[in-house]
């Protein structure tokens, strides 16, 4: 009978801990995150691979016009619509109205263009952050926030050779805390580098980090600017780097290849959404350093083709 006791104790003990390994492999960054009480979890919402597929549209936020043509072009409704906000513009919530009413998140990269962001993190701008984020508490529905996008390259005010990580960090973790004060938690604080593998030499994502507690997703912006280029080496460095600091969700938050090679490009970036098990990914649909825009009919095929395969997935 004691040895039969020992032998249920031993096996109960063992459970115990492989129930937590796996809730630990599983639900190690939300579990950390809610390790603080003061730290809201993140907003809940569906984490299947490619359960956000957005669009940024040449337009937005003054119109949606550019967001209905995509569709119309597609097929496909966007889940996730971008706009881009530079600093002390207030928050676009006639904009995002209009996107819930369409059954998309607003996602807000906020470009601090030629502020310093020392000031940031000393309170200077703090009227204009609680101001900003009374507008997204108001709103009530999800927001998705990023600010100073890609900020590991070296072409933005707020970035690497123009801003130490030290600064960046400190400013991060400023804003995410004066909206935590207002109350804004209805917000998902979206972490948004550069791929690292690439000819525009940005650097490693790991000096710009701002901790578990301060993001809830991170975002990676990475184009298909050669027909050679192929999702896994293009994304995947950068991916293996992002989780030797965190396991939180990864949405591939700006892509897109010009339109001679959409129509192979499109299947390949579905495939490593899959691959990766990614949250989705944001096509910027406008005419950038090349004209990213899908209107081939192939292009489009490709697209809906590639969320029908996504759903089948899912299923």
């Amino acid at each position: 009978m004691k040895l039969t006791r020992i032998v249920t104790i031993a096996a109960a003990i063992l459970t115990v801990t492989a129930i937590a390994l796996v809730a630990d492999l599983y639900g190690k960054s939300a579990a950390r995150k809610s390790v603080d009480p003061s730290v809201p979890p993140p907003p809940t919402a569906p984490l299947m691979p490619g359960s956000y597929l957005g669009v940024y549209a040449t337009g937005a936020p003054r119109s949606y016009a550019g967001v209905r043509a995509f569709t119309a072009s597609t097929g496909i409704r966007p889940g996730v619509v971008v706009y881009y906000s530079g600093w002390l513009e207030p928050f676009q919530a006639r904009f995002a109205a209009v996107a819930a009413k369409h059954q998309a998140v607003p996602l807000v990269q906020i470009d601090p263009t030629a502020i310093r962001l020392a000031a940031i993190a000393s309170g200077r701008y703090d009227a204009y952050l609680r101001s900003y984020a009374a507008e997204v508490k108001t709103f009530g529905r999800r927001v998705i926030l990023s600010f100073g996008h890609e900020m590991n390259g070296s072409w933005y005010s707020w970035g690497d050779r123009h801003t130490s990580p030290a600064v960046f960090v400190a400013a991060w973790r400023h804003i995410v805390t004066v909206f935590r004060a207002a109350g804004a938690r209805n917000v998902i604080w979206l972490w948004t580098i550069n791929i690292i593998r690439c000819s525009c030499r940005s650097s490693s994502p790991a000096r710009w980090w701002p901790g578990r507690s301060y993001v809830n997703w991170v975002g990676i912006d990475g184009y298909y600017y050669k027909p050679s280029w192929k999702f896994a080496p293009l994304f995947g460095p950068t991916i293996k780097a992002v989780r030797a600091l965190t396991l939180d969700p990864i949405l591939i938050s700006e892509t897109a290849a010009p339109a001679s090679t959409q129509a192979a490009k499109i299947p390949d970036l579905f495939a490593g959404i899959r691959a990766y098990g990614l949250l989705g990914f944001v096509w910027f649909n406008a005419n950038g350093h090349k004209d990213w825009r899908i209107s081939s009919r192939a292009a489009s095929a490709a697209y809906r083709h590639g969320i029908d395969t996504l759903r089948r997935s899912a299923s």
